[in-house]
């Protein structure tokens, strides 16, 4: 007959080693997380301390006189002016990404290397120093113009000064940018989706379009969405470039207030305050947009 071991009741209650070495471990990780997190709170209230002092309690920000130009008339036709190029700079921006992203996942070869080019340039080439040439390009080509090969017929012919002024070279300087940058984001979006599903769709029997539609962007858009919104963003503050051209805009209007008052710091507060709050807006929708397209996921 095997022999039964008895175990006392002292045995049975008393936890062994390896339960003890687990405990302690855990009380151990409990007291550095309570640490870092005291650690933490103290270099929160020290930092809001000095930006207290920094930006509050420092009587050279002069925040009466910035309460006074924040609504200043002029100020406020500048916020205008910013946002209407940023509307229309973002709309033609985004048409062309659209166009080039298109030839760039086309098949034929040389619409992949005429949009590989477009976007090699756009990278390569400063927003500021492609604005100068717009805004110039009547020294490279007085005039434009479109003769019918063989014959005499002009269709159009218009001086290029004529056609080219401050507003429409910072319109298609900055559409241009923007194309060249979006074009890469919608083609990464594109192509992060399973080539798999687009051919159990063609099995299916559907439709490119309805492919597109229903399968490939409403998985491509949530990609796509975090890294265009911040293009846009950027572009929103891109639109301070044109001052290079002489259009006005926010900045280029603070700018002539402080030329003639010489209150400098208050007024680019002022035009910072604006930015802020308009780029808040921006994260808000792209916040909105990335809870809407990424239900279910």
């Amino acid at each position: 007959m095997s022999q039964k071991t008895v175990c006392s009741p002292e045995a049975l209650i008393q936890p062994s080693s390896s339960a003890i070495a687990s405990v302690e471990v855990q009380r151990r990780i409990h007291t550095r997380r309570k640490k870092s997190d005291i650690l933490c709170y103290v270099a929160l209230v020290v930092a809001l301390v000095l930006l207290y002092e920094l930006f509050i309690d420092n009587p050279r920000w002069e925040w009466p006189i910035v309460w006074k130009y924040l609504f200043n008339k002029r100020v406020l036709i500048g916020l205008e002016n910013t946002l209407i190029l940023t509307g229309l700079t973002s709309v033609l921006g985004l048409l062309i990404g659209v166009v080039v992203a298109g030839c760039r996942m086309a098949e034929n070869p040389v619409l992949r290397f005429a949009a590989y080019i477009y976007i090699w340039v756009i990278r390569a080439i400063p927003t500021l120093a492609a604005l100068l040439f717009l805004f110039f390009l009547a020294a490279l080509v007085p005039r434009l113009h479109l003769t019918i090969p063989f014959s005499n017929v002009t269709i159009f012919d218009i001086g290029t000064n004529n056609l080219i002024s401050r507003f429409s070279a910072a319109v298609i300087g900055l559409a241009i940018y923007l194309g060249g940058h979006s074009a890469e984001i919608f083609r990464g979006g594109l192509t992060a989706v399973d080539n798999g599903q687009k051919e159990a769709c063609k099995a299916l029997g559907m439709s490119d379009a309805k492919m597109m539609w229903h399968v490939v962007m409403p998985q491509a858009i949530r990609i796509i969405i975090p890294p265009l919104a911040n293009e846009l963003i950027t572009m929103f503050k891109n639109t301070s470039l044109v001052t290079v051209i002489g259009y006005v805009e926010l900045l280029t209007t603070v700018q002539l207030i402080y030329s003639t008052t010489f209150e400098t710091i208050p007024l680019i507060t002022v035009a910072c305050i604006w930015y802020l709050f308009l780029t808040s807006l921006a994260m808000l929708g792209q916040s909105l947009l990335e809870r809407r397209f990424g239900r279910g996921v």
